[in-house]
């Protein structure tokens, strides 16, 4: 697909879109990708299931948390969309208590995009939302819009879902398990995004990014600012950051070397000499270990990874800014934090928005 055919529409679909102004005063919670299924050994959420009911009901909810639900939350591809309300009353009575509140937004992706033709779905559905704040703009979508069948049919979309894709159940795929087309949905999300001067918020990867960054270059840029510290560091305290170097260090090994190559992640930098912080992405709730989600509160935004704090890997403890865990055993790691002012004063300047 060319670049700019899909810049085009891009900036279409942000402009159809709708905004709502990004209160201040209310923190911001975004999951992605929570594939709730028929809760059998099929049902990619139901590892998670104690999890996810867990933070939402008790965490986010209690603590006036707007929730948005960024694509992919029932499978559709691999269920009906009966048996997943059978399979999980609790977690959806959760979300009812959300919208009962005007605190849940919930957004279509290609997993779940059958749902556009349900007439009695009990939830306002969104193509994707601009949160603006003043002249900055925050643009969350699932992220499956930048495929090239999107891109080129989509102005037939409405009708396939309402007399192909229902009745005759054709599915959709996905690239969660394909890294090249992870890779190419995430750099042509990238280069829009920084080309229109926004931040996107997408799902639809299965893989969390802060600030265009992804695990690998996370830990090697951690790794390469301990290193820096080591040198000039006292005898006392080099034992400690020469633990933590090899703990970065053998876990960026085991990404590089993973046998299976979807294990592997790339980096989104390119030939431009800036890399732009306009591309986040929420992670999924379908983790092995635990789930992510992004976060936006008083005016920063957060990666945070939420787990049992048995199965915490080591380096995630290392790496998190600060970590709590409540009385049931449910561990939260923040583990990136920035200012919002410092992300748009970015793009702003380095962009190639910018008018210098």
């Amino acid at each position: 697909m060319k670049y700019d055919l899909y810049l085009e529409s891009f900036r279409s679909f942000i402009e159809d879109c709708p905004e709502e102004d990004l209160d201040g005063s209310v923190p911001y919670v975004f999951f992605s990708d929570l594939h709730m299924g028929d809760g059998s050994g099929r049902d990619d959420l139901a590892p998670n299931r104690r999890l996810i009911e867990h933070v939402l009901e008790h965490w986010y909810l209690p603590r006036g948390y707007l929730l948005v639900l960024n694509g992919d939350v029932e499978d559709l591809n691999k269920f009906r969309l009966a048996d997943i309300r059978t399979a999980w009353p609790h977690l959806l009575s959760i979300f009812s208590r959300f919208a009962e509140l005007g605190r849940l937004r919930k957004i279509v992706g290609n997993h779940d995009y059958e749902l556009l033709a349900e007439r009695a779905y009990p939830w306002k559905l969104y193509p994707g939302i601009v949160y603006r704040r003043g002249e900055d703009r925050i643009f969350v979508f699932h992220g499956h819009q930048a495929s090239s069948l999107y891109v080129k049919y989509d102005y037939v979309s409405e009708f396939l879902v309402r007399y192909l894709v229902k009745p005759l159940h054709i599915r959709n795929s996905g690239v969660s398990k394909d890294s090249r087309r992870r890779f190419r949905t995430e750099k042509i999300i990238y280069r829009a995004a920084r080309s229109l001067g926004v931040v996107a918020i997408t799902g639809h990867t299965h893989r969390p990014l802060f600030e265009s960054l992804s695990k690998y270059d996370n830990l090697r840029v951690s790794l390469e600012g301990i290193l820096r510290r080591y040198v000039d560091a006292d005898y006392g305290q080099k034992d400690a950051l020469e633990a933590q170097i090899k703990l970065y260090r053998d876990e960026m090994r085991k990404l590089s070397t993973a046998s299976e190559k979807s294990k592997k992640t790339q980096s989104l930098y390119g030939s431009d000499p800036f890399l732009i912080p306009c591309i986040f992405n929420s992670g999924c709730a379908t983790g092995k270990h635990g789930i992510t989600s992004l976060e936006i509160q008083d005016g920063k935004i957060a990666l945070v990874y939420w787990t049992g704090a048995n199965l915490s890997r080591p380096y995630i403890s290392a790496e998190a800014i600060d970590t709590d865990t409540d009385p049931e055993g449910i561990a939260r790691h923040t583990l990136h934090r920035e200012r919002l002012d410092s992300v748009f004063t970015r793009i702003r300047f380095l962009g190639e928005s910018a008018n210098l």
